[in-house]
């Protein structure tokens, strides 16, 4: 099976342990420089999924995930198009892209998700958080529509601009009856709605992630690479966690879905 690639570069701080998160979930996982796809010496048919993480690319100095986002949909390839283009056909082919806090900024400034008209037409933005300051902090959500069998999970947020707004009410209930917001915030006794802190960001519908119609493109603002251990969690030696760490089932989740896709399977 073909592996994962794990981008990294400019500014992008979390490959190591997402790398690792995929190997834990049975997947071949190499961190792939970005600047290697621009390149063109690595190329998105070498893959089955191709994961953006977590970190500040290009410093976030234009705006979260700006930079990237735009270099993606506009710098030609020396074979000509753009990785935008590759990354379309990927996904129409079957593949997988996952983006997680900065690489779900960027999934959503291409266009790539939410993606209800099928244009790639950018629809949502993640604005600053409404409190005004960055948030670090375990947060619970609930899982949605493909995903659903993950139920409840606690994961931790570290970002800025995490506050999901849609361009009209319309577009969000839209996406919320399609299923595409696949991630939503609740409280630690999973009723939804929470305020803040539950919510940590303001965002719409209490939306944490979405993903494109297909299901195969996916993006979360918690970070599931933080909690692979039970020792990750702040209260680890107090907690009795019968399952394993929700970040890792988080992943054994991507992968059980990657596999039935390579297998010729619908996921």
């Amino acid at each position: 099976m073909r592996p994962v690639f794990v981008l990294s570069g400019h500014g992008i701080n979390t490959e190591s342990e997402t790398a690792y998160a995929y190997r834990l979930a049975g997947l071949d996982a190499v961190i792939v420089p970005l600047a290697a796809l621009f390149r063109g010496t690595r190329r998105l048919t070498e893959c089955s999924l191709v994961h953006l993480p977590g970190g500040f690319s290009f410093g976030d100095h234009l705006g979260a995930g700006l930079v990237l986002a735009d270099r993606i949909r506009h710098e030609r390839l020396p074979g000509g198009g753009t990785l935008f283009d590759e990354l379309r056909a990927f996904v129409a082919d079957g593949g997988h892209v996952v983006g997680i806090c900065n690489g779900f900024q960027v999934l959503v400034r291409t266009g790539l998700l939410p993606n209800v008209s099928g244009t790639f037409a950018p629809e949502v933005a993640l604005l600053p958080n409404a409190g005004g300051s960055f948030e670090d902090r375990w947060v619970h959500v609930r899982m949605a529509g493909a995903y659903a069998d993950l139920g409840d999970l606690e994961l931790p947020v570290r970002h800025g601009e995490g506050r999901l707004v849609f361009a009209d009410r319309a577009l969000a209930n839209r996406v919320s009856e399609a299923t595409q917001i696949v991630m939503r915030y609740v409280d630690g006794a999973g009723a939804p709605a929470p305020p803040y802190p539950g919510n940590p960001n303001g965002s719409w519908l209490d939306a944490a992630g979405l993903c494109d119609p297909t299901g195969r493109v996916l993006g979360s603002m918690p970070h599931p690479e933080a909690f692979l251990w039970a020792e990750h969690h702040p209260a680890w030696a107090r907690h009795v966690r019968p399952n394993a760490p929700d970040g890792l089932r988080f992943f054994e989740a991507l992968a059980a879905r990657v596999r039935a896709t390579q297998s010729g399977g619908t996921a």
